[in-house]
């Protein structure tokens, strides 16, 4: 049987919580000078710590480690103890599912570190989502789908937002068909319609750093159902211009599973276009919802009021904190990227 037949579905993240999971940063390709690494746990603290005002966080460090991470962290945060390769929870945690009947389940995804990329390690990080899940009391669905958490995003409604260069990319799934992959998400995930964009944003793919190779949560993101806010790009000199342009406009003509067209929220990017010598993938779309709260990606930028006023209105009854995201984005990621909801039951 699969998930959705068990009657289970991936509610949205703006559902009620019952605690967020994230991962600590250790010694590994991504953080490999110790500056770097220094600079990597005050970010992931800072995150802990905005979230813990809405909700219990739980942070899982690797042998040895939890001692130093609570210093930072402070009070009130959780800390457990695994073998880890990285600190990307949104991708190497599971995906968590409820029944509506009191039943907590997770997917335990296929992890291949991003597509086997040179710099990545997945060894213990493949392990992490069945650990978690055991953690949380879940009942664990696993799949032979490569992907990550950060490659999906869904209404709780029915339908889910995938990208052609993850699920299809030969790195991940070759041999897989589109329809193979749709038929295995909806089986875990109790969607119906999956949305394809072609592909993600410019800096997340070689030879701009850690990149994913296309996840969806930089470029869109459910804020409620048929309601998608969108990462523009207005500076025709960066060449997520007309990436942007073309995901945004795809969006546009697109419906969801109940058959609603899709209202896009545009959100421009930060001015900054280029760090150390490549075009960023700074995006607000990367953020994160909590109870009553929303963790928003900050760059000390002019544009990142304009994006939090846009985020106000969308969100009116949560609390919109920004937290400085630029070392995480020098990792490869975001806020959403080093989070991981355990909805309520």
């Amino acid at each position: 049987m699969s998930a959705a037949a068990d009657g289970f579905r991936m509610p949205a993240e703006w559902a009620p919580h019952e605690r967020t999971w994230m991962a600590w940063p250790g010694p590994n390709p991504t953080f490999d000078d110790p500056e770097d690494l220094a600079a990597a746990r005050i970010a992931w603290a800072s995150v802990a710590r905005a979230i813990r005002r809405f909700e219990p966080v739980t942070v899982v460090c690797g042998p040895g480690q939890s001692a130093r991470a609570r210093t930072l962290l402070g009070e009130g945060i959780e800390t457990v103890e695994r073998d880890l390769d990285d600190a990307w929870m949104r991708d190497t945690g599971p995906t968590f599912l409820t029944d509506g009947r009191g039943g907590l389940a997770a997917v335990d995804w296929t992890f291949n570190g991003w597509g086997a990329q040179s710099w990545a390690r997945w060894e213990h990080d493949a392990k992490i989502a069945a650990h978690v899940a055991d953690l949380a009391g879940a009942r664990t669905y696993a799949s032979q789908l490569v992907n990550e958490g950060g490659a999906i995003h869904v209404d709780g409604e029915g339908t889910v937002l995938l990208t052609e260069t993850v699920q299809l990319g030969p790195e991940r799934n070759p041999g897989w068909t589109r329809e193979r992959i749709e038929a295995e998400i909806h089986a875990l995930l109790g969607t119906r319609k999956a949305i394809w964009l072609p592909r993600g944003l410019t800096g997340d793919y070689p030879p701009h750093g850690f990149g994913t190779l296309g996840h969806v949560d930089i470029v869109a993101a459910f804020a409620r159902p048929g309601v998608v806010v969108a990462h523009v790009q207005p500076d025709p000199a960066h060449p997520d211009h007309e990436v942007t342009k073309e995901i945004t406009g795809l969006l546009r003509s697109q419906t969801d599973a109940r058959g609603r067209r899709l209202e896009v929220v545009e959100v421009p990017a930060p001015t900054v276009l280029e760090a150390d010598g490549h075009w960023v993938d700074y995006s607000y779309i990367n953020h994160y919802l909590c109870n009553g709260g929303l963790v928003l990606c900050g760059f000390d930028d002019p544009r990142d009021e304009l994006a939090a006023g846009i985020f106000r209105r969308l969100f009116p009854q949560r609390t919109v904190t920004l937290a400085d995201a630029r070392t995480i984005f020098a990792g490869g990621g975001g806020i959403h990227c080093i989070t991981q909801q355990q909805p309520k039951i």
